[in-house]
């Protein structure tokens, strides 16, 4: 996730508490859905759909946290 802005994302990640939280709550749903997906952990289509939806909503806090980063002006 946001592989273009890789020094940005541990900026971030070392700084902002939320940011990290967050990070830390998509990397585990993403984990339960790969796990789901690939059978190693089954769950009704339901609970899936559940997951992934509470993962795409966490994504696009950590995107919007992440573009206000990037525009943020630097400090010189």
């Amino acid at each position: 996730m946001f592989e273009n802005h890789q020094d940005a994302m541990e900026s971030l990640l070392k700084s902002d508490e939320n940011f990290r939280r967050l990070y830390n709550k998509h990397q585990q749903l993403d984990k339960r859905v790969t796990a789901a997906e690939t059978g190693a952990a089954p769950m009704e289509d339901l609970a899936l759909n559940e997951i992934k939806k509470e993962k795409l909503m966490t994504k696009d806090q950590l995107a919007h946290m992440m573009h206000n980063h990037l525009s943020e002006p630097v400090a010189g």
